[in-house]
C-alpha cells in the first residue's frame, strides 16, 4: 500500500486536527490605504480619472469592504486623487456602513431609480467630464457596464486591469503570510484525507470529510472547493457527472482548498490506492519532472509563458501532446492566486507579463490520459528576489507522496 494512504477513519483523523490560524491576522487598515495610494499613482500615470470597483474581491482589496456581487449595483468610485465614493441601494446603506473599513461617502439610489444615472451625476460632481477616462472593474457584469455606457455617453470607459492587476499581482508580506498559512492548512487536510481511504468509499464521503477537516484547521467556511476522483475519472481535470467509488489499484486525485481572511489555497495530490504499477510509476514521475521543469523556468524578468513552455516542452519530449492534445497536458500550467483562486497573471504561453517579486502561482502541468487515468501534482510558488520559492513542497514520490519516510 502507498505510504500514508488508508488505515484510519474520519472520526480519528478529525480528532487529530486542530486550529492552525493562531498568530495570523487579516489585512490591516494601513495596508488598504497604501493600496489606494498605489492605485492613485497608477491612474495618474495611465491618464485615468477614476476607477469603478464592483462588489467582490476588487472592492475588498482596495477598501476592506466585503460585499458580494448581485443584480443590484454596489461598488465604489476611486478617484485618481484617492477619494472614495460608495454607491449602493438606499436600503443597504446601514448594512454597508457596518462592513466598511476604509471610509467614504455612500451615495444611495432607490429601487425605482437608476444607479447608472446616479453614477453619471456623481462623476459630474467630481469634475470628471466629457472625454475623460474612467476604468471599469473587469469583473463587473455586462448589465453594469452597459448601463454605465448608456448613462455616460461622453465618458471613455476603459479596462481597469492596469489598476487592479497592477496592484494585486505582486503580493505583500502580509498577503504571502496568509497564503502560506491557508496552504499549510490544506496540505494537512490532504494528509488526513489520504488516511481515511478504504475500499468502496464514495467521493461524496471524502468531500464531506475534507470540508469538516478544513473547518477543524480553522477555515470558518470549510472547503472553498473540492474535487475527488478515482480511477479513470482522474483523467478529467474537473471531474465527471457520475463519479465511481474507490477500488484497490485506483489512481486517486484530490484537488481542494480553503480561504483564510479571503486568501485562497489550492493544492492537488495524486497517488495510488494500493501498489503503484510500473505504468503508474512512469507517468507519476513524468508529472513530477514536468512540475519541476516549470518551477526551474520561473526566473525574474522572464515572461510568465516561459513556465508553461518548459513544463509542456518536457512532456512533449516524453511523447505527450503536442500542444494541448491528450494524452498530455490539456490546460495551462498554472494561474495566479490571491483573493481570487484564479487571477492574473497566468502561466500560459500567451502571457508575456514579466515575472516579478511577489507574484504567486499554481504549478500543475497535469497529465491526462483519457480512458486510463490522470495525474495532477499541484503546488504553489511565489517569486522572490532570488527566484521562485515553494509555498508547499511538492509530492515526494509515488510510493510516499507525503514524504513520511523522506
Amino acid at each position: 500500500m502507498t505510504i500514508g494512504v488508508g488505515g484510519s477513519d474520519a472520526k480519528t483523523e478529525l480528532a487529530m486536527l486542530s486550529d492552525m490560524t493562531q498568530g495570523i491576522e487579516a489585512i490591516q487598515l494601513d495596508e488598504f490605504h497604501a493600496r489606494i495610494e498605489k492605485a492613485s499613482v497608477i491612474m495618474r500615470t495611465e491618464g485615468i480619472s477614476a476607477t469603478y470597483l464592483n462588489a467582490g474581491t476588487n472592492l475588498y482589496y482596495f477598501t476592506g469592504t466585503r460585499w458580494g456581487a448581485s443584480e443590484r449595483m454596489v461598488g465604489a468610485i476611486l478617484t485618481a486623487d484617492g477619494a472614495l465614493h460608495y454607491i449602493a441601494p438606499n436600503f443597504e446603506i446601514s448594512t454597508l456602513n457596518g462592513y466598511m473599513l476604509v471610509e467614504g461617502r455612500v451615495h444611495g439610489w432607490q429601487e425605482h431609480e437608476s444607479p447608472y444615472e446616479l453614477f453619471q451625476k456623481l462623476l459630474n460632481q467630481l469634475g470628471i467630464d466629457e472625454g475623460e477616462r474612467v476604468a471599469l472593474d473587469e469583473s463587473c457584469s455586462f448589465f453594469i457596464s452597459n448601463g454605465l455606457n448608456q448613462a455616460c455617453p461622453t465618458i471613455e470607459f476603459v479596462d481597469a486591469k492596469p489598476v487592479t492587476a497592477g496592484c494585486r499581482m505582486c503580493k505583500s508580506q502580509n498577503e504571502l503570510a496568509l497564503l502560506q498559512r491557508a496552504k499549510d492548512m490544506t496540505l494537512e487536510v490532504h494528509r488526513s484525507a489520504a488516511r481515511i481511504l478504504r475500499d468502496g468509499i464514495s467521493t461524496e464521503e471524502v468531500t464531506a470529510f475534507i470540508d469538516d477537516a478544513h473547518r477543524a484547521t480553522g477555515a470558518p467556511k470549510g472547503s472553498y472547493f473540492c474535487i475527488v476522483l478515482f480511477g479513470e475519472d482522474s483523467a478529467y481535470p474537473h471531474g465527471v457527472s457520475n463519479p465511481k467509488e474507490l477500488e484497490l489499484g485506483d489512481m486517486v486525485l484530490i484537488d481542494t482548498g480553503c480561504q483564510l481572511h479571503g486568501y485562497n489555497s489550492d493544492i492537488t495530490r495524486t497517488y495510488v490506492y494500493g501498489e503503484p504499477t510500473a505504468r503508474d510509476r512512469e507517468v507519476w514521475n513524468q508529472e513530477k519532472a514536468s512540475q519541476a521543469a516549470g518551477f526551474s523556468a520561473a526566473q525574474l524578468g522572464k515572461p510568465c509563458g516561459t513556465v508553461d513552455d518548459a513544463a509542456r516542452g518536457y512532456l512533449v519530449e516524453q511523447g505527450y501532446g503536442p500542444g494541448y492534445a491528450t494524452p498530455g497536458l490539456p490546460h495551462r500550467t498554472g494561474h495566479g492566486i490571491g483573493l481570487d483562486i484564479h487571477e492574473w497573471p497566468y502561466l500560459v504561453s500567451s502571457d508575456t507579463t514579466p515575472l516579478d517579486v511577489g507574484m504567486c502561482f499554481s504549478n500543475e502541468p497535469m497529465i491526462s490520459i483519457p480512458g486510463e487515468f490522470g495525474i495532477r501534482l499541484e503546488d504553489h510558488f511565489y517569486m522572490t528576489e532570488d527566484g521562485p520559492k515553494w509555498f508547499t513542497e511538492p509530492s515526494y514520490s509515488v510510493d510516499d507522496p507525503f514524504g513520511y519516510e523522506a
